[in-house]
């Protein structure tokens, strides 16, 4: 039996960039060897033929929102009943992945009953198929060293965790913003182990557009994306990598350092992970953050007012 299930979804097999993006993290992934199952949910175009080439399983009839985006709550449960693993991870399918993705897995396994690994990734311009013969691993990290960028601490792009973790979560989707701000705080929130993965599992994101999107913006400000905030609880739930509270080193997992920093952001975030209150997080952050706080009054009594006109 695989230790591990890598569940994804995709976009269409249509525009030649994208096709080569996700045949390149498919493969990278297969990489990985007998230990890690693969599960491509969906009903994209192309896709089916690519999971036949590829031998990869598919799981098609994923619920989507009135938008057609996939709900990441369907891709879960999807992954979840496909496989037999007792980790799943779900990665987005523009992402390559190297061996200590599953020795990430394993050592956060065999530590704790309950986790969430997620991390930081490299990003890089991929133009063409990557050569997967002997040694492409040493020869694409040398290309990251050389041309890649580490990208800011915000967000993830993959997530490990236990099968019966996530089970029963909002119905977010995929593909916007914060749905993956929001499982970090759901790992939080139910004092799993909640593991900075950045320096001991090194991914990489091949480059895109977001020619995908409605007039090519960031997914940031797609209209999904609020909906995940209101679906979430609220933009208090909005955490990060530094939320952390566990860090994977070359060394083993170790807890995340407690600077000056990380104390105050926990005495902050206490009120939503610990107390399980919306309202005194809204307390803690006007404290903290007060210019910002008053910033956002501004902007919902704005928003009320454009409603009632």
């Amino acid at each position: 039996m695989p230790l591990l299930t890598i569940i994804t979804s995709v976009k269409p097999f249509v525009d030649p960039h994208i096709i080569n993006l996700q045949r390149n993290a498919f493969q990278s992934w297969k990489e990985l060897g007998p230990d890690v199952d693969i599960v491509v949910v969906g009903e994209e175009a192309g896709l089916a033929e690519v999971c036949q080439e590829m031998n990869l399983r598919r799981a098609p009839a994923i619920r989507r929102n009135q938008g057609g985006t996939p709900l990441v709550s369907s891709i879960y449960e999807l992954g979840r009943q496909a496989s037999t693993s007792p980790l799943l991870a779900y990665i987005n399918a523009d992402i390559l992945v190297m061996p200590d993705f599953l020795e990430g897995a394993r050592q956060a396994a065999e530590k704790y009953q309950k986790f969430l690994i997620m991390g930081r990734r490299w990003d890089l311009d991929v133009t063409a198929p990557i050569d997967f013969s002997e040694g492409w691993q040493a020869r694409l990290w040398q290309q990251v060293q050389s041309t890649g960028k580490h990208h800011r601490r915000v967000g993830s792009d993959y997530f490990i965790f236990p099968r019966d973790c996530f089970v029963d979560i909002p119905d977010l989707t995929v593909g916007r913003a914060f749905w993956d701000n929001w499982m970090i705080y759901w790992a939080r929130r139910n004092h799993w182990a909640t593991i900075d993965g950045s320096d001991g599992i090194q991914i990489i994101h091949q480059n895109h557009d977001y020619s995908h999107l409605p007039h090519g913006q960031s997914h940031h400000k797609h209209p999904d994306t609020y909906e995940n905030v209101r679906l979430g609880g609220g933009s208090r739930t909005t955490f990060l990598l530094d939320d952390a509270n566990k860090k994977l080193t070359p060394g083993g997992i170790v807890p995340m350092p407690l600077t000056w920093k990380k104390f105050w952001r926990e005495v902050e975030i206490f009120p939503l992970v610990t107390l399980h209150s919306y309202s005194l997080a809204q307390a803690a952050y006007a404290f903290f953050h007060p210019i910002k706080a008053y910033k956002d009054v501004r902007a919902w009594r704005r928003t009320q007012k454009a409603g009632a006109g």
